[in-house]
C-alpha cells in the first residue's frame, strides 16, 4: 500500500518536472551585460569624484543609470 502511494507521488513529480524541464532563471546574458555596465559606470563616476561622498553618489548613479537611459530613450521615441 505504501509502495503504491510512493509510486503515485513519484509519477506526479515526474510529470511535473517533464512539463517544466527548464527550471531556473534565463537572463544570464542580460545580467552579465548589466554587471559589466555597472562596473564600468562605477569606475567612471569614482574616477571623476573629488570627494568621498561624490564617490558614494557615483556608485548610486551607476546603479540607476539604466532606468534613466530607458526613460530618455522612450521620451525620445515619444512612446
Amino acid at each position: 500500500m505504501t509502495n503504491e502511494k510512493n509510486s503515485s507521488s513519484l509519477n506526479h513529480d515526474e510529470k511535473k518536472n517533464s512539463k517544466n524541464h527548464h527550471v531556473g532563471n534565463d537572463n544570464g546574458m542580460v545580467g552579465g551585460i548589466y554587471g559589466m555596465a555597472f562596473i564600468g559606470a562605477a569606475i567612471y563616476f569614482i574616477q571623476h569624484a573629488a570627494t568621498f561622498w561624490l564617490g558614494v553618489l557615483g556608485i548610486i548613479k551607476s546603479l540607476l543609470w539604466p532606468a534613466v537611459l530607458i526613460y530618455k530613450l522612450l521620451e525620445f521615441l515619444k512612446a
